[in-house]
């Protein structure tokens, strides 16, 4: 009897295979212009298909955040330099450990020039961890209220879900990541390449970690599915993030969303806003575009009264 074909099955696989030996098995891959376009490596990254690559970086996240019912997002930027409190702590209690062993030895007479060095560098250890001891506070934060999103989303109907979406990397954003795994909820991690390599952090769900080359697409990602943004403090990156967003809200780019300032004292530290009402570069009523808060339920409250969930 004639045996039916699947329709189903893929005729891709001999272009596959070549390219699984490459990656796996270190096969040289050399040009040749006989390979399938698409599974030709050397040809899609050169700069001619540069525009391909976008529809792709494009296309990849959407369709699978769509299969796996990602529809509703809540946006958390912040830090990856800030530590767990249990990190903190641990690091506070060695630095503190070993200049209180540098002072004694000190004092037992030794080379003073390597003294000088190794207390000055003990001195600076300790002050980088009394910091961090400072703003752990902001990583457990971030994790509540991620764990108030979860809980809340949890027994809702799909369409009603909200899910944490970070940019998928420490600090901050493993803070989210952790408190809606640990709720047994889905979570969006969408990382970035970077010179020196921001891996993932342990608690994005695996189906749902993405990696960019390009940052445009990354936060044309982040805005496509939010439906707030809560921003902790943090560095260059979360401030690009940030006024993105008010940017787009400013202008109608995009709808208005929750825009939420966590930590007033840092923020209002870092940007007087008011000056840009004094020189006129922005209306008074922009300044309605945000909030700070300083607790997560503060923070979800706000978002919650928003949309009268």
């Amino acid at each position: 009897m004639e045996q039916t074909q699947d329709l189903s099955a893929s005729r891709l696989a001999d272009a596959w295979a070549e390219l699984q030996a490459f990656s796996s098995d270190a096969t040289p891959l050399h040009a040749d212009a006989n390979r399938l376009a698409f599974a030709d490596p050397e040809f899609l990254l050169r700069r001619e298909t540069r525009g391909l690559r976008i529809q792709l970086e494009m296309l990849k996240p959407e369709i699978s955040q769509h299969e796996q019912g990602i529809e509703n997002t809540i946006v958390v930027f912040g830090s990856a330099r800030f530590e767990a409190l249990e990190q903190a702590s641990a690091a506070l209690a060695a630095a503190e450990t070993n200049l209180a062993k540098l002072n004694q030895a000190e004092r037992g007479g030794l080379e003073a020039a390597q003294d000088a060095l190794d207390s000055k560098a003990a001195r600076d250890a300790l002050a980088v961890a009394r910091r961090q001891m400072r703003n752990a506070h902001y990583y457990e934060q971030a994790r509540q209220f991620a764990r108030l999103v979860a809980t809340y989303s949890h027994p809702r109907p799909a369409a009603e879900q909200l899910f944490i979406c970070t940019g998928g990397g420490p600090g901050i954003m493993e803070a989210a990541n952790r408190g809606a795994q640990e709720m047994g909820a889905l979570n969006v991690g969408l990382n970035i390449v970077l010179p020196h390599e921001q891996g993932s952090n342990p608690y994005v769900s695996p189906s749902l970690n993405f990696k960019f080359h390009y940052f445009a697409l990354r936060k044309m990602h982040f805005m496509m599915r939010a439906k707030a943004l809560v921003a902790f403090p943090g560095g260059f990156g979360t401030l690009d993030e940030l006024f993105e967003v008010i940017t787009l809200v400013q202008t109608g780019k995009a709808k208005p969303v929750p825009i939420i300032l966590f930590g007033s004292d840092y923020w209002k530290r870092l940007v007087n806003f008011e000056v840009l009402i004094e020189e006129g570069t922005i209306s008074p009523d922009d300044l309605k575009l945000f909030q700070y808060v300083d607790e997560p339920q503060v923070a979800w409250d706000a978002i919650r009264n928003f949309y009268k969930l």
